[in-house]
């Protein structure tokens, strides 16, 4: 019985208007799986390959990795490769070929999705050779370049959520703000300022969910430095309870 109410849970979900082009990732009933598959950019090659970093991914399951024009979400684009997970949810692979029509495009949205169970993530990267390219500004100085990234790693409803970040800036500030979904945080209410130590370490990662965005079902969640706003990275949650 509980296989079938996750199947029938499924459906209806699929059935909510513009259930398909939500967000990061589906939400599924499974006693084996919970919470969302994520990941992050780690590195390119200009117009060759992107590496990603995943997590939480479903296991022993199957993903469709797609690329598309930024703005897309990845939905409908070439497929460049189909990977598996292993018991733990690891992929098999997380480095993938461009596709020769969004070689010299300047943002690349790519998207990773199960055909079968319907679980997706999805990110976008800048087309430049580069560590930890992602959702952020394009910096470059002496002592730092390239990009600030995040994916979400745990939810607690109404409370708090939890990220892992990567590729910040080194002895930095930055506010983390929250905001309605869609808005990519901008504006939102500064919920804590947190500082990087010399290796670009963050002061914290678990942030309380403000009052006004209780409630909500999805929140959008972005870090930018203080002292030079171009810095920046974003990301967005459901407000479910997850892992």
């Amino acid at each position: 019985m509980k296989i079938l109410s996750a199947i029938v849970l499924t459906a209806i979900l699929l059935t909510l208007p513009g259930s398909s082009v939500l967000a990061e990732t589906a939400l599924f009933g499974a006693t084996a799986y919970s919470g969302y598959p994520t990941f992050s950019i780690s590195s390119v090659v200009q117009g060759t390959s992107v590496t990603i970093s995943g997590s939480n991914f479903s296991p022993n399951d199957t993903y469709e990795v797609r690329m598309n024009t930024m703005y897309t979400q990845g939905l409908n684009g070439e497929l460049v490769e189909t990977v598996t997970t292993d018991a733990s949810g690891n992929l098999s692979d997380t480095t993938y070929n461009i596709p020769s029509a969004l070689s010299g495009d300047y943002k690349v949205a790519i998207r990773l999705s199960s055909p079968v169970n319907g679980y997706y993530a999805y990110n976008w990267f800048y087309n430049n050779t580069s560590a930890g390219a992602n959702t952020g500004g394009p910096v470059s100085s002496s002592t730092y370049s390239s990009y600030p990234t995040f994916s979400i790693s745990a939810v607690q409803r109404d409370s708090t959520v939890t990220i892992s970040p990567s590729n910040f800036r080194a002895n930095d500030q930055y506010n983390v703000r929250m905001n309605a979904m869609y808005t990519q945080g901008v504006n939102g209410t500064v919920v804590q300022t947190v500082t990087t130590d010399a290796s670009g370490t963050l002061s914290a990662t678990t942030f309380s969910i403000p009052d006004a965005l209780k409630g909500s079902y999805q929140i959008a969640v972005r870090l930018e430095s203080v002292s030079a706003p171009y810095y920046y990275a974003y990301n967005w949650f459901y407000n479910n309870n997850a892992p």
